[in-house]
């Protein structure tokens, strides 16, 4: 096979393996890196053996690395925390009238370091489960790679029900 053409394939390999929405940037930049280096390494197998099967070896080399290498990205994704939520609000069931809020805690939040340079301050909030408020902590969140903004959480008027729509990505 000549290069040109397996060029073509590891940049099409990698291309489809940049994909990963919905998992964390360690697990996607794993991902591309491994199926990569993967492709890379799977080509010249494949090339230096009997059969000079370049390309088989690019796809095997690929499909692999990019597992593995994802595997590794999101087992740091999960210690670090930096998974993404869902990018679609939850929505709750309606209420005649949204309930009052509690006064925040007494306790002043205070503002860390952010833990990458996009992430986004969240200040705390009161959010409604079922019958009632628990209160959740500022934090840090980063996000989604197709958000272009955060909707902290609300309630919302739905004809003659109110429902909470927690924070989410859009």
């Amino acid at each position: 096979m000549n290069r040109p053409i397996l060029l073509l394939s590891i940049a099409a390999l990698s291309t489809l393996l940049s994909g990963c929405v919905g998992v964390g940037p360690n697990t996607q930049q794993g991902a591309v890196t491994g199926g990569t280096l993967g492709a890379i390494a799977g080509a010249i197998i494949g090339h230096n053996s009997r059969g000079g099967d370049a390309l088989g070896g690019a796809i095997l080399g690929g499909t692999a690395g990019a597992i593995a290498g994802g595997t590794i990205g999101n087992s740091v994704d999960n210690e670090r925390g930096t998974l993404y939520q869902e990018s679609t609000p939850t929505r709750y069931r309606g209420v005649m009238s949204p309930p009052p809020m509690p006064a925040p805690p007494a306790t002043t939040e205070i503002m860390t370091a952010p833990p990458a340079p996009n992430a986004l301050w969240i200040p705390g909030y009161w959010n409604y489960v079922g019958r009632g408020y628990t209160w959740v902590p500022a934090h840090w969140e980063i996000p989604p790679p197709t958000a272009h903004s955060y909707m902290a959480a609300h309630w919302e008027s739905r004809g003659r029900h109110y429902v909470f729509v927690p924070g989410y990505w859009m």
